[in-house]
């Protein structure tokens, strides 16, 4: 009966971790269908340049495009736009620890930032490249004060965004 419990337990310890990843959701959106996190890769021909691809890469990319577009601003802010409203934001927090390879060479992390009236926006940034040369290649408004414009959902295997 021991023996039994302990193994069932080992089981039940062993799924555990990848229990996020076959959800199939974004960590940081748990209200459903967002892109999964980042998954571990192995060291094959097809997923070569996704594996020297990391965290921290992808997140030390969206770190250098909001500071870079910050530096050019007059204000010193990062802008964007939503709904032909130029938004000029300050970094709060890049979601290092929610980081997503959406396939392909792509790669995806929600920032939250906030504008001088107080609204704090998580924004989508998209990017694309190798260690050390991460470009961001699109920028979305995902949330305003927390309440979602969009949410993610898995179509065929490939990511979507659908209507909040």
């Amino acid at each position: 009966m021991i023996t039994r419990i302990i193994t069932a337990t080992f089981v039940a310890l062993l799924f555990t971790p990848i229990m996020p990843v076959l959800a199939g959701e974004h960590p940081e959106h748990p209200q459903g269908g967002q892109p999964p996190p980042m998954p571990a890769t192995r060291n094959t021909p097809s997923t070569a340049t996704a594996a020297a691809v990391s965290k921290a890469d992808i997140s030390a990319g969206i770190k250098k495009n909001i500071a870079s577009d910050s530096k050019k601003a007059t204000d010193r802010k990062f802008h964007t736009k939503y709904k032909g409203k130029d938004l000029a934001l300050n970094l709060i927090k890049v979601h290092d620890d929610r980081v997503s390879n959406l396939g392909g060479g792509k790669y995806f992390a929600c920032v939250d930032m906030k504008a001088t009236d107080g609204t704090v926006y998580d924004v989508d940034f998209f990017l694309t490249g190798t260690p050390g040369s991460m470009s961001v290649t699109e920028t979305a408004v995902h949330k305003i004060n927390g309440k979602p414009l969009y949410n993610w959902k898995e179509v065929g295997g490939v990511w979507k965004k659908v209507s909040a």
